[in-house]
């Protein structure tokens, strides 16, 4: 027959209890850095990778038109020194 002891159940129930409140104190920890590491980046204006990758699409367009326009000038300016 198999007695059970009071002091291990006590132990066995507050260590239960202390690992609860260490995961809950956990997860509030990580809430708690996470709102504000969002709240750092909020206040330092980075751009998202939408608006990054939108100007970049805009600066290519203009590159590829300012060498158009070059060879253009290029071709117009050749045809007056003839």
């Amino acid at each position: 027959m198999q007695t059970r002891n009071k002091f291990l159940d006590d132990m066995s129930q507050l260590m239960t209890n202390a690992m609860g409140v260490a995961q809950g104190a956990r997860e509030e920890a990580e809430n708690a850095m996470k709102s504000l590491l969002d709240r750092w980046l909020a206040d330092r204006d980075f751009v998202t990778r939408e608006e990054f990758d939108a100007v970049r699409a805009m600066a290519q367009k203009a590159r590829e038109e300012n060498a158009a326009l070059e060879a253009r000038i290029a071709a117009l300016e050749a045809k007056l020194d003839k």
